[in-house]
């Protein structure tokens, strides 16, 4: 972060110093919102949680060295006040943005694949230059202004993650932090309880392209005609990938190894080169071209794109962690989210990597699906079903369609199995697996599945 002063804070997010000895005192950073990460020149966003109320440890903040608290009301430690802590946290973003003239923001948005492309463009992109990007999924009216206020002076690359709940909210993030280059991966059905239609999700989507200035690029899912689509919201020259013919940053020759990784050719306008890549998952080739066209567009090279792709590893936990236990079985740690999309995409995954091994799907809640959350679930069901499962494991009431689905579907010969929560799952597991069994464990992160796959993999490591 920018050094500012508490006088500059006040100023910029239009807050009031209380109990202020002296307004030249500077931040130094970092900005947090936990008191147990306060350092000396720390700034405390003091934010009311599920549990706890942010102000009630500001004076822990200021003991472990924070310069000021910003705040809603006096805590009796310097502070500032103001009426929104999130406002004030996006304002002063916005203000050390401005202040980095040799700053490149990049924007990347989608229903699913976000943090993966994220983690894949950021390992690229790094090598560039000095680069900042959220860790995990930092993407909301919080994590974003946190993740601007990590940059400083040196700082060339700013890879930003934008998740929407509601329209507007795109806009807002980029509003925080202007981005040059934005990516739109793909429209599904996430969120559903809150935009009701794809069609409405991809309008919150666009709002990425619309906010890229004209000599900015978009950067637009070739294979998807929602996204395609957002061609006439922006100002910005659009580039386009996926496996379409006409893409310009396209995949041929993918090939998928006996854990689902894919290998593809990566072809540009600037050549060729063969990608293998370290994660599972089919889907994710989408995700390492929009990685691969934003590097292309800031001017890395083809042969070292698909260098850096073939080395890149998961950053962010929880997404396709394949961990292949002492007696040969396989779990897949795939809890920390979830979709209708994003199960079918792991379904597939689990196909590939149980080839002739029996495989258990451990499945829960898919949450924010609304009115449709029954028929999305029993969909899913219907998936698992047909891809040839020795069990299909359903945790908690919400999830129980999965096995309506599963039953529905003709010549299904698995074990269906519904159990109330994580620690009957394991229980369940532990009865069932045997030497070699792959199992995946798919939810929503509100679900918790990843103390079951935890439990599983204990101790273990990852291949």
């Amino acid at each position: 972060m920018i050094p500012f002063s508490v006088r500059q804070i006040a100023r910029i997010t239009g807050g009031r110093p209380d109990s202020v000895a002296d307004l030249a005192r500077i931040v130094t950073g970092p900005v947090v919102i936990d008191s147990r990460q306060a350092a000396p020149g720390a700034l405390f966003a003091a934010l009311p949680g599920e549990h706890a109320d942010g102000h009630d440890f500001a004076a822990q903040a200021a003991a472990a060295g924070a310069v000021v608290v910003l705040g809603t009301r006096p805590t009796g430690v310097p502070s500032v006040i103001v009426p929104d802590v999130p406002g004030a946290l996006a304002r002063l973003a916005r203000a050390l943005a401005d202040s980095l003239p040799d700053l490149t923001i990049v924007g990347i948005t989608g229903s699913a694949g976000k943090t993966t492309t994220k983690d894949l463009a950021a390992q690229l992109i790094s090598t560039l230059g000095p680069a900042v990007w959220p860790a995990n999924s930092f993407n909301n009216e919080i994590g974003h202004p946190l993740t601007v206020l990590r940059t400083d002076a040196d700082t060339r690359y700013l890879i930003a993650e934008l998740a929407a709940r509601g329209p507007g909210h795109i806009a807002a993030l980029c509003d925080v932090a202007p981005p040059a280059l934005g990516v739109v991966l793909c429209v599904g059905n996430a969120h559903a309880e809150t935009f009701g239609s794809r069609e409405q999700t991809a309008a919150a989507k666009s709002e990425l392209p619309a906010a890229l200035p004209a000599d900015g690029v978009a950067l637009l899912n070739a294979d998807d005609p929602l996204v395609t689509a957002m061609t006439s919201r922006t100002l910005a020259r659009v580039v386009t990938f996926g496996q379409s013919p006409g893409a310009d940053i396209r995949a041929a020759d993918i090939e998928l190894d006996r854990l689902s990784r894919p290998g593809f050719t990566l072809t540009t306008a600037a050549g060729s080169a063969r990608v293998q890549l370290r994660l599972p998952g089919a889907h994710n080739v989408s995700n390492a071209l929009a990685a691969a066209g934003l590097a292309a567009e800031l001017g890395l090279s083809i042969e070292a794109i698909a260098e850096g792709l073939s080395a890149a590893v998961a950053l962010s936990k929880w997404r396709m962690e394949i961990t292949e236990r002492a007696d040969g079985v396989i779990v897949v740690n795939d809890a920390y989210n979830s979709s209708p999309e994003a199960v079918t995409a792991a379904l597939d995954s689990l196909g590939v990597i149980a080839a002739g091994r029996r495989a258990y799907a451990v499945l829960g809640l898919m949450a924010e699906l609304g009115d449709r959350s029954a028929e999305f679930h029993f969909q899913a069901g219907v998936v698992a079903a047909r891809t040839g499962l020795a069990g299909i494991i359903a945790v908690g009431e919400e999830a129980a369609p999965i096995l309506d689905g599963a039953k529905s579907e003709p010549g299904f010969a698995g074990e269906l199995l519904a159990v109330p929560g994580e620690q009957a799952a394991v229980a369940a597991l532990a009865e069932r697996l045997r030497p070699g069994d792959v199992v995946l464990v798919k939810a929503s992160r509100a679900a918790g599945l990843q103390t079951v796959a935890l439990a599983l993999t204990a101790q273990e490591t990852s291949p």
